[in-house]
């Protein structure tokens, strides 16, 4: 098999895999190291973060910050003001995204995109989760209803101004959903708090 025949290949390979791997991925799915490395310098692949490659003929990412988060931070989900953005019921502009982990996981290494790290426990972590396909990558971000509440929680941190923009924002939305946004309220302990702003809205 000529050189060009094993690089044929191996986008091949990408490509059967939404055009990103995984060094690792990659070394076991049957490319060489060489050729993987060959293909990097020759500028045929991008890099977006350590050990994670992507095809350089590919339209450019959408969403690459998050897309790298789903693929390096499996466990996690995008949270709070990340995922506020991606719903589009904030102006804010994340300078990092939020990662919800669940207590006792290890924080994750990663020098790009910065992360900022939130942690979870119980019903407030597992439930609300969506999954969203972004880029041909299933991405798991808080729904709607659960960021509002979730914002609530972490007011203080935060900002309760932002959190009371996400609400508006939320309430406007043909998919409004009252009884949602108490249950998970409930969930984070925020019911008292969010209901006196929830009953001037409605």
């Amino acid at each position: 098999m000529t050189s060009s025949d094993v690089i044929q290949e191996a986008r091949a390979i990408f490509r059967e895999h939404h055009g990103i791997l995984r060094t690792s991925e990659a070394l076991e799915l049957g490319i060489h190291a060489h050729t993987l490395y060959g293909m990097r310098d020759a500028g045929m692949l991008d890099r977006l973060a350590r050990g994670l490659y992507r095809l350089a003929e590919l339209p450019p990412l959408t969403n690459p910050d998050l897309v790298v988060v789903a693929l390096k931070v499996p466990d996690g989900v995008i949270c709070l003001v990340s995922a506020l953005a991606f719903h589009d019921l904030t102006a804010e502009i994340p300078r990092a995204v939020d990662v919800a982990l669940e207590k006792g996981s290890r924080r994750p290494r990663l020098k790009h995109p910065p992360l900022r790290v939130f942690w979870f426990s119980g019903p407030a972590w597992h439930e609300g989760v969506g999954m969203y396909e972004l880029d041909g990558i299933t991405v798991r971000i808080t729904t709607p209803a659960k960021t509002v509440a979730d914002m609530f929680k972490f007011r203080r941190r935060l900002g309760l101004d932002v959190a009371l923009e996400a609400l508006k924002a939320y309430r406007r939305r043909d998919s409004f959903d009252v009884d949602e946004l108490l249950r998970y309220a409930r969930i984070c302990r925020v019911e008292e708090v969010i209901t006196p702003y929830l009953e001037a809205l409605v």
